[in-house]
C-alpha cells in the first residue's frame, strides 16, 4: 500500500495531529528564515537581560577580577566591569586605565567578517571625536599572532586588548554570549549607556555618541539618553524620518 493511501486511512484524530505537526514545522522554518534575513542589528539598553556565556577560566592570558571565576551575571552591568587583559605589547591593561574618557569598546576577531568591516569606522570615529576625548578599545577574542598581523595590515591605531579564553571571560563580564561583533558605549564616568549587538554602522554610532556627549555635558540624564537612543535606533532600523529638532 502506498504512503499516500496509508495516510488517507489514518483515523481522523491522527490526520489532525499530522496536519498540526506539518504546520508547526512550516512555522519553524519560517522563523529560522526570518532570523537569517533579519535587519542589520540589535541594540540592548543596559541593564537588559541577555544570554550569558558559560564561565571560562582566563588562565595566564587574562583575568576577570570581578567574579574571580564565579558564574557571570546574566545582565549587562550598570558600570564597566573590572577586567584585565594583555595589550598589543603584552602588558596587562584594565578598562580603568582610561578612566575619565567616554569609551567605545568593540569585541571582535580577525576571522569575523562584520568585525573587519567595522574597523575603518572605528578608526575614523576615534580621530573625528578626539576633541570629545573618545577612546576606542578593541577586545579581540583571538590569538595574539593573528591580531598583531591583522592590526599592522589594517592600520588599527586604537588600543587593543587580546585574549582567547580571557576575551570570552571579558564578554561574560558584560553579560554577553559568544556573539561577534558587539560594541559597548560608556560615558566618562564609566557608566554603560548602551550595548549594540551586530555590525556597527556610522549612523548608529553617531546617534549613540551624540547622546553620550550630551550625557557627559549634563544636558541629559542617563535615563533620558537611553530612551532617546532606543527611539533613535528604532527610527534607523525602520528607516523612519527623524522628528524635527527641538530648540535648544
Amino acid at each position: 500500500m502506498s504512503g499516500a493511501r496509508r495516510a488517507q486511512r489514518l483515523p481522523g484524530a491522527m490526520r489532525a495531529l499530522l496536519v498540526l505537526a506539518l504546520l508547526l514545522a512550516s512555522a519553524t522554518v519560517g522563523y529560522v528564515a526570518h532570523r537569517l534575513t533579519a535587519p542589520r542589528s540589535m541594540l540592548t539598553l543596559a541593564p537588559a537581560p541577555v544570554p550569558a556565556l558559560a564561565p571560562a577560566s582566563a588562565g595566564a592570558e587574562g583575568t576577570f577580577t570581578e567574579s574571580d571565576g564565579a558564574p557571570p551575571a546574566h545582565k549587562v552591568p550598570e558600570t564597566l566591569p573590572d577586567i584585565t587583559l594583555p595589550a598589543s605589547d603584552g602588558r596587562p591593561r584594565q578598562l580603568t586605565d582610561w578612566k575619565g574618557k567616554p569609551l567605545l569598546i568593540n569585541f571582535w576577531a580577525t576571522w569575523c567578517e562584520p568585525c573587519r568591516r567595522e574597523i575603518p569606522l572605528l578608526v575614523a570615529l576615534r580621530h573625528q571625536r578626539a576633541a570629545e576625548h573618545l577612546e576606542v578599545i578593541g577586545i579581540a577574542i583571538d590569538s595574539p599572532d593573528a591580531v598583531h598581523k591583522y592590526a599592522t595590515t589594517r592600520g588599527i591605531d586604537y588600543p587593543l586588548l587580546i585574549g582567547e579564553r580571557g576575551g570570552l571571560a571579558a564578554a561574560s563580564a558584560f553579560g554577553m554570549d559568544t556573539v561577534l561583533p558587539f560594541s559597548v558605549f560608556a560615558d566618562s564616568s564609566g557608566r554603560i549607556v548602551t550595548l549594540k549587538v551586530g555590525e556597527l554602522h556610522r549612523d548608529e554610532a553617531e546617534l549613540i555618541l551624540n547622546h553620550v556627549r550630551q550625557l557627559d555635558s549634563g544636558t541629559l540624564t542617563l535615563a533620558q539618553a537611553r530612551t532617546q537612543i532606543s527611539q533613535g535606533m528604532e527610527r534607523l532600523e525602520g528607516h523612519e524620518p527623524a522628528p524635527p529638532a527641538l530648540p535648544q
